[in-house]
């Protein structure tokens, strides 16, 4: 049997019926844009975060790029942010125009290094824009400090972090604003794609809202400003209704995945994930280390077992980004950590014998090196 890093499939047959009755609440509605659905989820996750507004876009990256545009974000600034995450982080800052400024992570728990923020100050800059990678949050106190001291916004990059908690505050409302996605491999994942962006600002949200659909407010015909089309899927947002009701449930799902890893890889080589003091992990991804990582997601495939690396390729080392004029060796942990992570298969359907079958394939391959 074929194990991957992530399959949808056990909990689709789990929740079957309820998806399709979603998309049947959808198709009879007779309203397939900026409905009922997409009204009702945006109160509904706003609520879970206590905030008072969520504007729904088709996409995470576009959320980010909305943001920061709502924020005031663009050309000639400056935004703070890391290099080790998902490419569309940066892509979006690129989008608007705005120039990304990257520092290093940390060697424990792969995030923003707070410690160097300070440095990369300018009076070009705008924002930080801290990554909630992997499910936990990065050490938000520095950041706040920073930011009251010299004027900037903070906006949160929370694709990873659905329901993770730093010192009891929920990860999305730490800043002025903070984006999420809904890709279906996400801790509340979409059927497609999707994402949102979260505030408690008035006049940040009705930002997003103009900027979402086209530019307009009260009517098709008339700019405000110019837009995008970037709206929330009717079908999608029914289905992010009913899963936001489990998702608390599939955190703690995850967190058993989690525990059983820890238990039976914690007398290894590999390096297992560090939760930092105050936060409680999600695990959107179970990231591990070891120098011989390649050898080991090779060696696994024997087992039908496939593994991948969140991110073997650290932004500031793309072709697409050379232009920022970043160099190999500015960001030693960075660098280091992309030669050695990898994910082991992570997702609340995740059964145990499935679990096991992969820690005993990888404590032989292991035993081996």
């Amino acid at each position: 049997m074929t194990t991957y890093v992530w399959d949808y499939l056990p909990e689709y047959q789990n929740e079957r019926q309820d998806i399709l009755d979603a998309v049947e609440k959808v198709f009879s509605s007779g309203q397939l844009v900026l409905g009922g659905s997409v009204k009702g989820f945006e109160e509904d996750f706003a609520a879970y975060h206590g905030l008072r507004h969520c504007v729904g876009v088709d996409n995470g990256t576009n959320a980010i790029v909305l943001g920061l545009q709502a924020l005031g974000v663009g050309p000639g600034d400056e935004v703070i942010t890391v290099s080790n995450t998902a490419a569309p982080t940066i892509v979006a800052i690129d989008s608007v125009g705005a120039t990304p400024v990257f520092v290093d992570v940390r060697k424990d728990d792969y995030l923003m290094d707070t410690d160097h923020v300070a440095a990369a100050i300018t009076d070009k800059t705008a924002c930080l824009l801290p990554v909630h990678l992997y499910g936990q949050c990065v050490e938000m106190a520095p950041l706040r400090a920073l930011a009251d001291r010299h004027g900037l916004a903070i906006f949160e990059d929370c694709a990873q972090a659905h329901g993770a908690r730093h010192h009891g505050t929920i990860a999305g409302t730490m800043g002025k604003a903070a984006a999420f996605s809904f890709y279906p491999t996400k801790v509340l994942g979409a059927y497609g794609d999707g994402g949102a962006t979260v505030t408690d600002d008035d006049e940040t949200a009705a930002n997003l809202r103009r900027l979402r659909y086209y530019g307009m407010e009260k009517t098709y015909y008339v700019v405000q400003t110019p837009g995008h089309n970037s709206r929330l899927d009717e079908v999608h947002a029914e289905i992010l209704c009913r899963k936001l009701t489990r998702l608390d449930a599939y955190i703690a799902g995850r967190r058993a995945v989690a525990d059983r890893y820890a238990e039976a890889l914690g007398d290894t080589e590999l390096v297992l994930p560090a939760v930092t003091e105050g936060n409680e992990h999600v695990y959107y991804v179970y990231v591990v280390r070891h120098p011989r990582r390649d050898e080991i997601i090779e060696a696994l495939k024997a087992y039908d077992i496939h593994l991948n690396i969140s991110y073997p390729w650290p932004v500031h080392t793309m072709t697409g980004f050379a232009h920022l004029g970043y160099t190999r060796g500015q960001f030693p942990v960075t660098e280091e950590l992309a030669d050695e992570i990898f994910s082991l298969p992570m997702y609340p359907a995740l059964s145990t014998e499935r679990q096991e079958q992969v820690i005993n394939a990888l404590r032989e391959v292991l035993s081996r090196l």
